[in-house]
């Protein structure tokens, strides 16, 4: 059955949630092990979610300078939008929303956000909050709640979508209602409505009840072949 919810806003992650990313993130990873004489896999493994000062300060050899070496992979961050797309049904799923019923909520800095969201073809929300605009980066709630209070509403009145542990515990701790994008199945998803993507998903808004969301019906889980 699929699943229908109301909210007053929708809060939204962008990589891996509204925009696919991946080849950009992972050059950029590799780049920055590739200076370093690091191992990009495991740079990958915690990097996703994560605030890029908060993953280079985590594994830059001593000595680094994490201000300067942060903001060289931003400035290649940001040049660098080759393969960025959008996920399938985000474009319309935006463009069901009223501006002032949805944020975009991002460990990325604004101007790498406003660069792939732009390559994704995808609209700039009138509430964007970047990694530039909080003190603390997710798993931190500080991001939901700014952008909850710009668009006058309360957390727990939101949906958050997310791809994400770091970002599906931020939106748990603001105490918004958190939903899966995509295949992640660790701690914080487990148990959570998901969806592949924004295919089949529909939205409908007035100015008396906010937001009716409807959520396609999960596919059925593959029968085993009988041996």
């Amino acid at each position: 059955m699929p699943l229908v919810l109301t909210a007053q806003a929708l809060l939204f992650d962008m990589d891996g949630t509204l925009v696919d990313s991946t080849a950009a993130v992972e050059r950029t990873w590799h780049r920055f092990a590739a200076r370093h004489g690091l191992d990009a896999a495991e740079i990958l493994a915690s990097a996703h979610g994560q605030r890029t000062v908060e993953t280079v300060a985590a594994h830059a050899p001593p000595g680094t300078d994490v201000a300067a070496e942060t903001a060289w992979l931003v400035a290649r961050d940001t040049a660098d939008t080759r393969g960025t797309v959008a996920v399938p049904g985000a474009a319309e799923l935006l463009a069901a929303l009223p501006p002032h019923r949805w944020a975009l909520v991002t460990s990325a800095g604004r101007e790498l956000a406003v660069r792939r969201m732009e390559a994704a073809g995808l609209p700039l929300p009138e509430v964007l909050i970047s990694a530039d605009d909080v003190r603390e980066g997710k798993p931190s709630p500080e991001g939901f709640e700014t952008a909850a209070a710009r668009l006058g509403v309360s957390p727990s009145t939101t949906v958050v979508f997310e791809d994400a542990e770091l970002g599906l515990l931020a939106a748990r701790s603001a105490g918004c209602f958190p939903v899966v994008v995509g295949a992640y199945d660790g701690s914080a998803a487990r148990g959570r409505p998901r969806v592949a993507d924004f295919t089949g998903v529909t939205c409908a808004a007035s100015d008396e009840d906010g937001l009716r969301l409807v959520l396609p019906a999960p596919a059925p889980a593959p029968v085993p072949a009988l041996s």
